[in-house]
């Protein structure tokens, strides 16, 4: 007990003491004040190389820590938000590489996918892609799941023929020339071609039309004052044979 004694009542012994609690007294606030300020934070980063249109699943995801503070305006996704990444697709016109953080940007829904439209044609039906320009649709108007008509505009002899060909079908995209979506964020934002499904022989019509060199327009339903302007007489199964004549191909 006097040898405790003795050492603890010893200056050198005391001041060591005091420099060691000293020094873990600020070991332990400079620690503190790194944690406090970095914040790591968990988040997903890819595991592998992710191309355009590929689907992200758990495999391909692994986490990293970083400074919570660089997230705060970064547009990223968290491991929190795990369940809005998995089963996603990588948008078109970018990719992810390996050990590279999902931005927000490059994550669409399979739907958002150019092709994705293809998954969902009704038996007996095929997509016509119809070429158009901003006047065609009426200053870019025209957004996918709109209805739409199709008239057929041409002459007969010396007759203007203004008539509707088909009915109420739904607009399943609206790209661009390079096949983006034109109101996706990588396009240039200029129609170049609405697609639709139709049946096989309308399909076969409408490029039979067009190999022709005759005007298919398209008419957004409720288009009243377009649809009335030079309407004809003739019926839809006329418009059908004003297409098809001479055509050595309708079989």
């Amino acid at each position: 007990m006097g040898l405790f004694k003795k050492f603890f009542t010893n200056k050198t012994t005391v001041t060591i003491i005091g420099v060691i609690a000293g020094v873990a007294v600020l070991v332990g606030f400079y620690t503190y004040r790194v944690n406090t300020s970095v914040s790591p934070t968990k988040i997903p980063v890819a595991k592998r190389d992710l191309k355009a249109t590929d689907e992200i699943t758990d495999e391909d995801i692994t986490y990293v820590k970083v400074n919570q503070k660089f997230l705060k305006n970064a547009q990223v996704f968290k491991a929190n938000e795990i369940k809005n990444l998995i089963d996603h697709y990588v948008a078109v016109g970018t990719s992810i590489s390996k050990g590279a953080m999902f931005y927000k940007s490059q994550v669409v829904e399979k739907k958002e996918l150019p092709n994705a439209i293809f998954d969902s044609i009704p038996d007996g039906n095929a997509i016509y892609q119809l070429s158009v320009d901003t006047t065609k649709t009426y200053a870019n108007s025209i957004f996918p799941g709109d209805k739409i008509h199709l008239y057929l505009k041409t002459t007969d002899g010396n007759l203007q023929v203004f008539g509707r060909l088909v009915e109420n079908i739904e607009v399943l995209a609206v790209r661009d020339s390079v096949g983006n979506n034109v109101f996706d964020v990588t396009s240039n934002g200029t129609p170049s071609e609405l697609l639709f499904a139709v049946d096989i022989d309308m399909y076969r019509l409408l490029k039979i039309a067009e190999y022709r060199g005759l005007t298919i327009l398209p008419v957004p339903i409720n288009n009243y004052g377009l649809e009335n302007q030079g309407d004809t007489l003739y019926s839809n199964d006329d418009l059908v044979e004003l297409i098809k004549q001479g055509s050595v191909d309708w079989r």
